[in-house]
């Protein structure tokens, strides 16, 4: 592999014979590739990946992803030009996304969709799956928001049909099964011959059964390994090196913490009630601590119950359905999911020699524990509170600009010392986090 010095910001100095002694020279910092090949990047994975954010995928998140970001410190070190599937200024605001427009008399958040400028030019077949403003050319930001693991050899993935497709790797792909229009995502990706890549995969094989409060599946181990077997041989079939990111706990993001259940039961005994839940065997029973409340719960809301009205989820005749919470075996499945996934992510990685980005330490280690608040830098506190704790965007579950510089940062320091490599980190200063009104 090649290996690239830079020596930016080099003071020219004057020197003659007729002197003694001269100043020394003064260099800024060495940059290296080390023994990786950043010619051509390729980033592959959800929608972490594409810089999803604030429940949508638009221009402004796009521009800061983490890939986006990687590319540029790459491109320090000899890294080529890299292209992603950016909607137009026209229609920057892509498949639409919430914007904090204020709090409310009780100080929550109030949220409201932003619906100009979208790429929605239509519905599929199906009559419910938006279409988007196809991006034809070639690109090396993968990310597909809504991916997993499992999906990636599926045969029609993003070909506009019935049975259901995937509308982000759809706008990537000819809408005729002739011209690729049913090609698998790993196909797409081999097409693009990386020298260096990341791959951030199998989130969601674990997040649509958490965030749906364990109605979607859990998906199946087996198949979970033979989609990373296929991806990571793909990736490395022309020598090419990378780094391979594992899965991050999911119950430690805003969309699961916000509502606290603590709290809620706290609340619930302050009125001389429990909290009640439906719990993923169809049992009504009482909230535990060890239950998590969803973000998207209407727990609280005033409802009718027979001729009262009384707080939604605090009478056993009105409790929180199966989909608002992910009951304790549910977290339980979860962990252990995880737990497995990334035991495949981390054999796949030291099999191929790559470097392994455990984001799911990193994560953990931001949560506030100690009587420490959590991630400080540069002065700032992180943490995985909502809006406030700087990393977590409006969804609740994708990041901010600066939480996406901060993850590339992390990945920047895994790649230097897995490739001897001395990529410079940015300064996550200059991403924004949560924006006000």
């Amino acid at each position: 592999m090649k290996n690239v010095f830079y020596k930016p910001g080099m003071l020219a100095l004057v020197a003659t014979v007729l002197l003694a002694s001269c100043d020394p020279e003064v260099d800024g910092p060495i940059v290296s590739s080390g023994s990786a090949d950043f010619t051509k990047y390729v980033a592959v994975g959800n929608s972490l990946t594409a810089g999803y954010a604030d429940g949508g995928l638009y221009r402004e998140s796009q521009l800061n992803s983490y890939p986006a970001i990687l590319a540029q410190q790459f491109a320090l070190a000899g890294g080529g030009e890299f292209k992603q599937p950016l909607f137009t200024e026209e229609q920057s605001n892509g498949s639409g996304y919430l914007k904090l427009t204020g709090f409310d008399a009780s100080g929550l958040p109030v949220l409201e969709p932003v619906k100009d400028k979208l790429a929605v030019v239509g519905m599929g077949v199906d009559n419910k799956t938006p279409l988007y403003a196809e991006y034809l050319e070639e690109v090396n930001n993968l990310g597909v928001p809504g991916i997993k693991m499992v999906n990636v050899t599926t045969v029609g993935y993003g070909f506009n049909n019935p049975l259901g497709f995937n509308p982000y790797y759809e706008r990537l792909l000819p809408n005729d099964p002739t011209s690729g229009g049913l090609m698998p995502y790993v196909n797409k990706v081999a097409a693009t011959d990386p020298t260096f890549f990341t791959m951030w995969l199998g989130n969601n094989d674990v997040l649509s059964f958490a965030t749906s409060g364990g109605i979607e599946p859990i998906s199946d181990a087996d198949k979970f390994q033979e989609g990373l077997n296929a991806m990571v041989s793909t990736l490395t079939a022309n020598d090419a090196e990378g780094a391979i990111i594992n899965i991050p706990d999911v119950t430690g993001i805003p969309f699961f913490t916000t509502k606290a259940t603590t709290d809620l039961i706290a609340k619930a005994n302050a009125a001389n009630t429990k909290l009640y839940i439906v719990a993923g065997t169809g049992e009504v029973r009482e909230a535990t601590p060890a239950d998590y409340v969803l973000l998207t719960s209407t727990v609280g809301t005033p409802e009718a119950v027979g001729p009262a009205t009384v707080p939604h989820g605090f009478s056993q005749f009105n409790p929180l359905g199966n989909g608002e919470v992910l009951d304790e075996a549910e977290v339980a499945d979860v962990k252990a999911a995880t737990t497995n996934f990334n035991g495949m992510l981390q054999a796949a990685a030291q099999a191929e020699d790559l470097a392994y980005v455990d984001m799911n330490a990193f994560f953990t280690s931001v949560q506030p524990h100690d009587g420490l608040p959590g991630l400080v830098l540069n002065g700032v506190v992180y943490s995985p509170a909502f809006i406030s704790g700087n990393l977590f965007s409006l969804d609740g579950v994708h990041l901010t600009p600066r939480g996406y510089a901060i993850v590339a940062n992390e990945i920047i320091r895994n790649i230097n010392i897995k490739y001897n490599a001395q990529v410079p980190t940015v300064d996550e200063t200059r991403y924004r986090a949560v924006l006000f009104p």
